[in-house]
């Protein structure tokens, strides 16, 4: 079953711009770092701007914590930026401006998890190490396990079963942690998934029980953005990536609900995305 996964990512992969085979180390990093809970339509044209502006973890380390934000635009949950120049930081001062390999000094940087250190051992060193995000998660749920949906994420068992799957080829390794993210970003989605075009749907568990439903297992809605904290923060963040300073007024002005308003401030203060100012708020060393 993963041979035929590896043959048709090769065959079908998007020509995102970091599978470039003379993508950096820190290009990788960077696109994975981007695109958590990000579309990767999303993520591209940012991608291209960001390594075309800092095409090393130095180049990033040297700017300020302020121009990154504002770099960071409305690519959506803004203190990935300020991990990522935290984390280039570290790679210049530690790791003498290279990326490391080692998934243990990978999740050492900050913002780096399980995840991610693993991704990046896996595509930018080509490493044989599983990598597990929600779309392979899926995946294997369906395609091994048999059942519509994971169950709540477990990092030691999600990880036992990417690894029972992994071909001991390191190359192949690759093309399968690849392929079945792949799979589960364009095939086997969560809500309506295309068994038809799927490459995999003879050997897949789920779909020869018959694709029953989990039991016990329901959706979470998701919260809506319009009128939340969250669209709070954005409007206020925004306004700081505008101009050097925003005052109180200014922000009263953009958020009137004035408890969504305090308790977006007090989230930014409290991630460092903004700072307080003589004239109000700023974005970090500004």
């Amino acid at each position: 079953m993963v041979s035929t996964v590896a043959r048709w990512f090769r065959r079908t992969a998007r020509p995102l711009p970091w599978r470039n085979d003379e993508t950096s180390p820190w290009g990788v990093l960077l696109s994975e770092v981007m695109a958590q809970q990000t579309p990767v339509a999303r993520v591209a044209p940012m991608w291209l701007e960001w390594i075309d502006r800092w095409p090393t973890a130095t180049h990033l380390a040297d700017a300020s914590p302020a121009d990154v934000v504002r770099a960071w635009g409305r690519l959506g949950y803004p203190r990935r930026a300020l991990n990522l120049h935290a984390a280039a930081t570290r790679i210049r001062d530690d790791f003498g401006g290279e990326v490391p390999s080692d998934v243990d000094a990978l999740e050492s940087l900050p913002g780096i998890g399980s995840y991610t250190a693993r991704a990046v051992a896996a595509f930018a060193f080509g490493q044989r190490v599983p990598v597990v995000d929600t779309n392979i998660r899926r995946v294997l749920a369906r395609a091994v396990l048999g059942i519509a949906e994971p169950e709540p994420p477990r990092v030691t068992a999600d990880m036992d079963l990417m690894e029972s799957v992994l071909p001991s080829s390191t190359t192949d390794s690759v093309a399968v942690n690849a392929g079945i993210m792949e799979l589960g970003a364009l095939v086997c989605t969560s809500r309506t998934p295309t068994c038809v075009e799927c490459p995999i749907a003879q050997h897949c568990a789920w779909a020869l029980a018959g694709f029953p439903a989990n039991a016990g297992r329901t959706r979470t809605p998701q919260a809506k953005y319009e009128g939340s904290v969250r669209q709070a923060r954005g409007t206020i963040l925004a306004l700081a990536r505008s101009q050097k300073h925003v005052s109180a007024s200014e922000v009263a002005v953009a958020v009137p609900d004035r408890s969504k308003r305090d308790r977006a401030i007090e989230g930014l203060l409290s991630d460092g995305l903004l700072v307080n100012t003589k004239r109000g708020f700023g974005l970090p060393n500004s």
